[in-house]
């Protein structure tokens, strides 16, 4: 096991697996003479999927070899057309009997997850949540509140309570609409922070240099840009650069990818200072959970959240893993 999965193992486990092991699965708790497992999640298309991707297959590497009965199918779709074929293959052709899926869309995928559940597949969703989520056994994810609150609090402690702020989004997704939800909660209680636009950018660098160029022709005056994902501060940060704005004092992402961490922790951006845990490890602890449950013929709990927290100078080396692939 690589040096980061034993440093991350202990803080996103936490008691999860324990808890795990307390419940039967449905009316039965007898082990399983063997388990195929599929997981469906996707495309590398930018870092954080990258970084799923990665602990996916870490996962399948690692459990296969530690336990001789368990099968572990591992697809990776490029949109969510392509996820709701892929699954069906799943179950049709591969024949799972579980199953861990980060949905590509939250509401083009319930259906196809449903349809999965009713054929006796134990369902496991991981981030991105259903529309339905009768249509899942369990839920795992990282804290999509705190993702949205700690921001908009170090943003208002930060700026007095008084900023010009926009916003990138990520795709429409349950967990999005938590996030957002979550941080204008916070900035409804400082009237003298104006968030002046909100878009999405699909959690894409190019996308995100692009609405931010439109952001920067619209607004003359902006203090702050909450970009909601490293990725895209990334994007945002471009732009800024090649438009040569000098009103903006803070870029503030989210996951806490290895490069953003390092800029925090080195001081090499003065538009940096701050920045909020996420990390794709999730899916690696997701599958775990989920296979080593289901050789025993036991369910994991219907949720488990896995706790975010504000990243400064002052804390950056607990969150900095130059060997991480994200």
């Amino acid at each position: 096991m690589s040096a980061f999965a034993k440093l991350t193992r202990r803080a996103v486990l936490g008691g999860g697996l324990a808890a795990a092991t307390a419940l039967g699965l449905g009316g039965s708790a007898l082990a399983a003479d063997a388990v195929k497992l599929g997981v469906s999640i996707p495309a590398a298309t930018h870092g954080f999927t990258g970084g799923i991707v990665w602990w996916a297959n870490e996962a399948k590497k690692e459990l296969e070899k530690a336990h001789p009965n368990l099968k572990i199918t591992v697809k990776t779709a490029s949109g969510a057309p392509e996820q709701a074929n892929q699954l069906q293959d799943l179950v049709t052709v591969t024949k799972i009997d579980s199953l861990v899926i980060f949905p590509f869309e939250s509401a083009a995928l319930t259906q196809p997850v449903a349809q999965a559940k009713k054929k006796g597949v134990y369902v496991t969703v991981v981030d991105r949540g259903l529309t339905d989520p009768s249509a899942q056994d369990a839920y795992i994810a990282g804290d999509n509140t705190a993702f949205g609150r700690i921001p908009a609090e170090h943003i208002a402690k930060t700026f007095n309570g008084k900023a010009n702020v926009v916003a990138l989004r990520g795709m429409p997704t349950t967990l999005d609409n938590e996030r957002w939800d979550a941080f204008t909660a916070v900035m409804k209680q400082h009237p003298d922070i104006k968030i002046l636009d909100a878009k999405y950018a699909n959690w894409n660098r190019d996308d995100a240099f692009k609405v931010t160029q439109d952001f920067l022709t619209r607004f003359k005056d902006i203090d702050v840009v909450w970009a909601a994902d490293d990725d895209m501060a990334f994007g945002v940060l471009k732009a800024i650069e090649q438009a040569k704005r000098t009103d903006i004092k803070e870029v503030f992402g989210g996951a806490g990818s290895k490069t953003m961490v390092k800029t925090i922790l080195d001081g090499s951006n003065p538009l940096i200072r701050a920045d909020v845990s996420y990390s794709p490890k999730f899916i690696y602890d997701a599958i775990k959970m989920t296979a080593e449950a289901r050789l025993k013929g036991q369910a994991l709990p219907a949720t488990h959240i896995i706790p975010s927290a504000l990243i400064t100078k002052e804390n950056a080396k607990e969150f900095y893993f130059p060997d991480s692939p994200y």
